[in-house]
């Protein structure tokens, strides 16, 4: 076994697999190293829990007519919904369902406060979210919870320039056999011979040399191209180490973009329990406990008897510290609210995910902190011409998705291809 590679990429999410289908497929010396046992990062669709195919991490093909991975699953002849988020939308207040005018109002409040967002990012001032928000009762949980899903973080810690940054066109399609199933089939048919080490983490990069050392349980590994593809909380972190250190400004920039907390809590029941068509959506919001933090769920998705619980920030935070029993307990106790106490008996199955607790993740995606904007755009950054970075972090518009991931992944193989054919030349 070769411990000299052309190219080295550390971490198999979507921009780790990407690049190294693209390189693999270009024909140079390419590994994968993935600290995990499995590949695929948040980008994991788990068919073994209930028998049926749910995503724990990302799920929504965001920006469907722009999103390559979507031009992939037509490709693949993968199935998606293509629908918004917002059909098929009810609203439960905690003893009886929304009307029409109150429905409509709750949206009017999510939507102005999203607005305000993007008009201070728009004029250019690099504050908190929290700062413009103007959402008038009883709506104001219920927005906030929406900023916690597209964030992962609280408004208090959410930058409005960074977010007014992000381009969405509205087209968010949910993936039928799972997003990170596709994300595997596109790197699988890229490059069907790609070699990626998994149970393999790297613990030290060193870019001193000529080539780059790195440290692994496999020894001393060397590469002439690094492409480094890991969370942002696991090298603020220190949980990859770098010799010589990372330059100041660049190690500023990986504390300045923290992960944030989206967490879910799926129940599988023995029939249908809710009588809702197929992939329906379910606002919660107790009006009865100002002090109860909301949840959304996606009911019976593509036909399936399942109920999955979408949480955010800080209260996703919380229930993953307090254990699944809490997470299972505070979805339960909002879909019986909604649809009856009965319910409970027909559950057969209930798992709960807990991101913020994964060493090799630590949380869901990026969110600049609010006055550190414009430190995104120091991942672009290479050390010594021959590291560099991939990630959703690294993606100035599309940063927080999977297709960014995966379109950083691509341009940092070119990159490193384009080195290596500049140093043979």
């Amino acid at each position: 076994m070769s411990h000299h590679h052309d190219v080295i990429v550390v971490g198999a999410g979507a921009a780790g697999l990407a690049a190294g289908a693209r390189l693999h497929r270009a024909g140079v010396d390419v590994r994968v190293l993935e600290a995990a046992t499995r590949i695929g990062g948040r980008a994991f669709t788990d068919t073994g829990t209930f028998g049926v195919a749910w995503d724990r991490g990302c799920h929504w093909l965001h920006s469907a007519s722009v999103n390559p991975l979507r031009a992939a699953a037509d490709d693949l002849g993968l199935a998606y919904l293509s629908r918004g988020s917002r059909q098929a939308r009810a609203t439960h207040l905690g003893e009886r369902w929304a009307d029409e005018s109150e429905r409509e109002a709750a949206w009017r409040g999510i939507d102005s406060a999203f607005a305000a967002i993007k008009r201070a990012g728009e004029a250019g001032r690099d504050i908190a979210a929290s700062e413009v928000l103007e959402v008038p009762e009883p709506w104001t949980r219920l927005a906030r919870h929406w900023i916690n899903l597209m964030s992962a973080t609280e408004p208090e810690r959410l930058s409005t320039l960074d977010y007014v940054a992000y381009a969405d066109t509205g087209e968010n399609y949910p993936v039928e056999k799972g997003y990170g199933a596709l994300v595997q089939s596109v790197a699988q048919r890229m490059a069907p011979a790609l070699a990626v080490t998994t149970g393999c983490p790297v613990t030290r990069i060193d870019w001193s040399g000529r080539d780059v050392a790195l440290e692994t349980p496999l020894g001393r590994l060397t590469a002439s191209q690094v492409i480094v593809a890991v969370p942002t909380s696991v090298i603020a972190r220190g949980g990859l180490a770098f010799a010589p250190l990372l330059p100041a400004d660049l190690a500023e920039a990986f504390a300045a973009l923290p992960l944030g907390a989206a967490e879910k809590v799926a129940f599988h029941f023995d029939r249908d329990v809710f009588g809702v068509a197929a992939t329906s959506y379910v606002d919660t919001i107790d009006l009865r406990d100002p002090a109860r933090r909301p949840i959304n769920f996606v009911l019976n998705p593509f036909g399936a008897p399942m109920a999955i619980g979408q949480l955010g920030g800080d209260n996703a935070a919380r229930l993953v510290e307090a254990g699944p029993g809490a997470m299972e307990d505070f979805g339960l106790a909002a879909l019986t609210d909604a649809f009856g106490a009965e319910i409970a008996r027909h559950v057969t199955g209930v798992a709960t995910t807990s991101w913020v607790t994964d060493p090799f993740i630590g949380g869901a995606y990026s969110c600049a902190l609010p006055g550190f904007a414009h430190m995104r755009a120091r991942l672009a950054q290479t050390l010594g011409e021959r590291v560099r970075f991939a990630g959703e972090a690294v993606s100035p518009h599309a940063y927080s998705t999977a297709h960014g991931a995966y379109l950083t992944g691509l341009a940092a193989a070119d990159a490193a291809l384009a080195w290596l054919g500049g140093r043979a030349a």
